[in-house]
């Protein structure tokens, strides 16, 4: 097995691990029940009710055999049954109404903490998912979020009804008959020493089983999406193999947990025969002294046999409760990161734009110990003009629009739009007059018209329809059976390539933004379609200002303005001609991608140069 993958599977072991008991994660945790007190109430009787019904049964067939049968009193006994058989009923509709309550206040509270979670995590700045895979972020807002529920609905309820049902027991049988009762209570120190022997080894057993299924689930997850390539390299017999070890591991976790329940659960009956034993011991010398009747014995074996029916379930909650103090620490620990990039206490709208955007000696660093993405830039760019960026791979060209759109804010320095500071106005005003195109476009399920009007919810279908015929979509959605209707599936599946990037520019000239953002947009699409766009960029783009990271020559000869960066740094800048004439860097690019035919863009990074730090007027 790779080292990759052994650390792969060493992750996803650390997400099972649980955590000891955690009263503040606890009291956290009750307040999502706080809107169901009124319903927790109602099930707080129907436990009482179900369990005074279960606990007078015993004392009723007590009194059937020490007063219906010893006597032959038959109406009596015909009486008592017909109440046995009332308690019963009483004890299954307390049960029904409980557990439907107790559904109710669950889907409840799944739905608040998982509202609450998803609403946070889509308000969190980029930087949140920089480094969290988006399998770890779903299983908090699925799996960890159960776990948490299963606790606080089925497992308190469990809980209080089952410790309700235990000291109710006792009780009565110290009530009935002490001495009957502590030769029950003899056989609980053989219990609490199966328990506390055994534990850890059934906790760490149990554990194995849901880290060996969490890795399964993801093997499947990874080998499923990655089919294609799969397939292309020709490793399905690899993938094959590991899957079996996964698929082994799982069946011997299981095996092994399953074999140890095998053992334990028959000590803890043979712990109730050794009492039960005891018991009837015990009883036959009271009974033989004229202490107790044979209905007092048999009331006594019913309640013991009760007596351990609680015990058993309380101690399979044990584990219960360690899994969801786990979930709590992943759910809160999301839950209590704050947005990086968030509104200022005194932020105010941005009023209309013209364009104008400015970096001040602008310094940025993904990460605090990584090497700085940006350094030192200075940029002045006038409204309506066309930026072009190009350079080498990771000489931060993502970073300027990330900036721009304020996905992050700049380390040192000052982005301005139209002279305001990003940081001092709104997000949302901000976003609404700025729109972005990735490479890479993301299609949501539903319809074309859907995506579409995702830049402009309340678009008008005329709207829709001149955003798609200025792109060129128009000619593709005509030839579409449901036209506008056609439903893309998820992640755009069934569309084009070509498809999807008109559709996403689309949805970008619908939100009529003031600047414009292109990053890598052409860069994916054939030729025919480059054409459709570069003919409506020509129209589209007048009078906005646009920043296009473009790797295509064709994409960067009409720009207005060309930036050439390189280590973090803007390197060269000025038009098409004026570059060329320096015989710089960007000669080199172009030089080469004449010579190669290759995208001018991702070249290698070049040997360090002084930046050249001027305006663009």
């Amino acid at each position: 097995m790779s080292a990759a993958y052994e650390a792969f599977e060493e992750e996803l072991e650390q997400e099972a691990q649980e955590k000891p008991f955690n009263y503040g994660y606890f009291r956290r945790m009750l307040r999502y029940l706080g809107p169901y007190t009124a319903q927790l109430s109602i099930v707080g009787v129907f436990v009482l009710l179900g369990t005074v019904a279960n606990l007078i049964e015993p004392a009723i067939i007590a009194v059937i055999i020490d007063r219906g049968i010893v006597n032959k009193d038959v109406p009596l006994i015909v009486g008592l049954v017909g109440l046995l058989l009332a308690f019963r009923l009483i004890a299954w509709a307390a049960g029904y109404a409980r557990i439907h309550r107790i559904n109710v206040v669950s889907q409840g509270v799944l739905h608040d903490m998982r509202s609450e979670l998803f609403t946070h995590i889509q308000k969190l700045s980029l930087r949140f998912y920089d480094n969290r895979p988006v399998g770890k972020i779903m299983s908090r807002v699925t799996s960890d979020i159960g776990a948490i529920n299963e606790l606080l609905n089925g497992g308190l309820t469990m809980i209080i009804a089952e410790g309700l049902s235990l000291v109710g027991i006792i009780v009565i049988m110290l009530a009935i008959n002490w001495q009957l009762a502590l030769a029950c209570f003899a056989a609980l120190p053989f219990f609490w020493l199966i328990f506390g022997s055994l534990r850890n080894k059934v906790e760490a057993t149990w554990m194995n089983v849901r880290k060996s299924a969490s890795n399964m689930n993801a093997n499947l997850n990874e080998s499923i999406n990655g089919v294609r390539v799969t397939q292309a390299f020709n490793r399905q017999e690899h993938n094959i193999a590991r899957f079996a070890r996964i698929n082994q591991w799982n069946r011997d976790a299981n095996v092994r947990a399953i074999k140890l329940d095998n053992l334990i659960w028959p000590l803890f009956d043979l712990v109730g025969v050794m009492g039960t034993a005891l018991l009837v011991y015990v009883g036959a010398v009271q009974l033989n002294a004229g202490l107790v009747t044979i209905g007092v014995i048999t009331a006594f074996i019913q309640y013991l046999w009760r007596f351990w029916a609680p015990i058993s379930a309380l101690s399979r909650v044990y584990s219960q409760v360690l899994s969801a103090m786990a979930s709590a620490e992943r759910v809160f620990e999301f839950l209590d990161t704050a947005p990086e990039v968030q509104d200022a206490p005194d932020a105010r709208p941005l009023p209309q734009i013209r364009g104008a955007v400015t970096f001040e000696n602008v310094h940025f660093k993904y990460e605090a110990t990584s090497k700085s993405a940006l350094r030192g830039v200075n940029l002045h760019v006038e409204p309506g003009q066309t930026v072009a960026i190009v350079g080498p791979t990771g000489a931060g060209k993502t970073t300027i629009i990330n900036l721009i759109m304020r996905f992050y804010d700049p380390t040192e320095g000052r982005v301005l739009i139209d002279g305001h500071d990003l940081r001092a106005v709104t997000l949302a005003s901000l976003r609404r007059q700025v729109s972005l195109v990735l490479q890479d476009p993301f299609i949501f399920s539903g319809t074309i018209r859907d995506n579409i009007r995702y830049g402009k919810l309340e678009a008008t279908q005329e709207e829709i329809e001149a955003a798609a015929r200025a792109v060129g979509l128009d000619a593709f959605i005509s030839k579409m059976k449901d036209g506008y209707d056609y439903q893309v599936e998820e992640r755009g599946g069934r569309l084009s390539l070509g498809q999807r990037q008109l559709v996403s520019f689309a949805r970008a000239l619908l939100a009529d933004p003031r600047i414009l953002i292109l990053d890598e947009a052409t860069s994916s699409v054939d030729t025919h379609t480059e054409r459709l766009i570069q003919q409506a960029l020509r129209v589209l783009l007048k009078g906005r200002t646009a920043f296009v990271i473009a790797h295509r020559l064709s994409t960067v000869r009409d720009a207005d303005v060309i930036l050439v960066m390189r280590d973090g740094q803007i390197a060269e800048q000025g038009s098409h001609d004026e570059l060329m004439a320096l015989r710089g860097l960007y000669y080199k690019l172009v030089t080469a991608h004449k010579a190669t035919g290759a995208d001018i863009a991702p070249m290698p990074a070049q040997p360090a140069i002084a930046p050249v730090v001027t305006s663009v007027n």
